[in-house]
């Protein structure tokens, strides 16, 4: 007999079946069906035994010793006011066995790179900060605007980088955008209409960025890399392995983009030396430099890396965004363009802003004006400071053959592993529960350097309260 009830606005199904035990039985194996299968979440109120009795067409005691059975056996809790509900549980593994990995709902945890703490978004201080942008917004504001952006947040981000990564910004060439990626996309069709073949990439990287690059009609052009960063120097010449194409560049390459304060993924600062080498090369041949400001907010052990647009504002495009010190999920991005590319990537961009919501714009001008920005970035810096400590300690007394790199700045860094047993890591990392990256898949596929054996872990994004477990699930991967 199957029976489905409506009681206190939530729709509950459960098969009865009548056996030879009686309907008792057969309505308590239902009930605990449901609460173990999940059908039944923790803390659903469930029908009083009168309206569920007079549902199914059964005695009310059938359904209140029903209800008593799975109370006794820890399914469900009665209590006086509060009715009859499905317990609160937890599943405890033994104490003996590891975590086993949550294939159907995702890892356990997460040290994948590239996400703040997204718990500790600033909510409080975002919402005063959003009523105050929009009592103070003009009527104005709320129509289609201006295409590179609202003025007061292009305003509140030239002073801001200015005083914080020492660029030389003027809200007129500030062009706002939805994050790193659309920046890109403006910029590869500009170099594409200019006649550029190609753009020079770090051999390490992202390959959403390489994709983006091939999909603009860009050839992608990888530079060495070693301790000292980006090899530079293979800019000038035929460094590149291809003749001085139409663009200018060897093999076509009229730009190169780089992340110079802190490189992604292998954490590098750009040398003294080979930033003054790129930046000359810019000169000399009126190229571009694409510098992504990548974690250039966070550092812990060395002197701020001021910007490289810093050196030359005429051949350096500044990207920024909120992903990192905010959230990615806010789609806010900025390019600071040199005056002679600024109304080619605005007319790219299109006749008005129909890709960066006003209300977050306004909010985040006042975000950054009150000092909430500055306020939760140090905050931040402290908080991930102290996990990279503990990752630190933990590496040294658990696996001290492993070696962390590039932890000076940023929120991830670099394991070092033995030669040929980043991929067997990974897969235990997987059996623990552990979502984390190798260092192959940053690679770039033309790459000619022999590949190292890394994982690039993301000590950033866990929650304050999933940090621990991450770094225990971590260290019982690693050999």
């Amino acid at each position: 007999m199957v029976k489905s009830w409506a009681t206190f606005g939530v729709d509950l199904h459960v098969d009865v079946t009548r056996t030879g035990s009686g309907l008792r039985k057969g309505l308590t194996d239902a009930l605990r069906a449901a609460v173990r299968g999940g059908r039944l979440a923790p803390g659903t109120r469930l029908p009083s035994s009168r309206s569920l009795a007079a549902d199914l067409g059964i005695a009310r005691n059938t359904v209140a010793d029903a209800y008593a059975d799975l109370v006794a056996e820890g399914w469900l809790t009665a209590r006086q006011g509060s009715g009859t509900r499905v317990a609160e549980r937890a599943v405890v593994a033994p104490a003996s066995a590891p975590p086993r990995p949550r294939t159907p709902g995702g890892p356990a945890y997460d040290l994948v790179p590239g996400t703040p703490d997204l718990a500790s978004f600033p909510r409080a201080e975002w919402l005063k900060a959003s009523r105050r942008a929009l009592t103070a917004a003009p009527y104005d504001a709320l129509g289609y605007g201006d295409p590179r952006g609202r003025v007061e947040l292009r305003t509140a981000l030239a002073g801001y980088l200015a005083r914080a990564r020492g660029v030389r910004a003027d809200p007129e060439r500030i062009l706002i955008c939805s994050g790193f990626a659309h920046g890109l996309m403006l910029l590869g069709a500009v170099l594409r209409q200019r006649g550029a073949g190609a753009l020079a990439m770090e051999s390490y990287g992202l390959d959403v960025h390489w994709n983006l690059v091939e999909r603009a009609g860009l050839r992608s052009v990888t530079l060495p890399f070693d301790e000292l960063g980006t090899r530079t120097e293979e800019l000038t010449g035929g460094g590149l392995g291809g003749s001085r194409g139409k663009g200018g560049g060897p093999g076509g390459v009229r730009a190169v983009l780089l992340t110079p304060a802190h490189q992604f993924p292998m954490g590098v600062p750009l040398h003294p030396d080979r930033r003054a080498a790129v930046v000359d090369w810019a000169r000399r041949t009126g190229e571009l430099i694409l510098e992504d400001d990548y974690d250039g907010e966070f550092r812990y052990d060395r002197q701020p890396v001021g910007a490289l647009q810093g050196l030359d504002p005429d051949h350096v495009v500044y990207m920024g965004t909120a992903s990192k010190a905010l959230a990615p999920g806010l789609r806010l991005g900025w390019l600071v363009l040199p005056p002679g590319l600024a109304a080619e990537v605005t007319a790219a961009k299109g006749d008005a802003d129909w890709s960066c919501g006003v209300l977050d714009q306004l909010t985040l001008a006042e975000f950054i004006t009150s000092g909430a920005y500055d306020r939760h970035v140090r905050a931040s810096r402290l908080r991930y400071r102290r996990r990279r400590d503990h990752l630190v300690s933990a590496l040294a007394a658990h696996a001290p053959s492993v070696t962390a790199t590039g932890i000076a700045a940023g929120f991830h860094a670099v394991l070092q592993l033995p030669p040929g047993t980043e991929q067997s890591v990974v897969r235990s990392a997987v059996w623990q529960g552990l979502a984390v990256h190798g260092l192959t898949r940053y690679r770039h596929p033309s790459a000619t350097a022999p590949p190292l054996d890394a994982l690039v872990v993301g000590y950033g994004t866990p929650t304050d309260s999933g940090w621990p477990g991450a770094l225990e699930a971590l260290i019982r991967a690693l050999p």
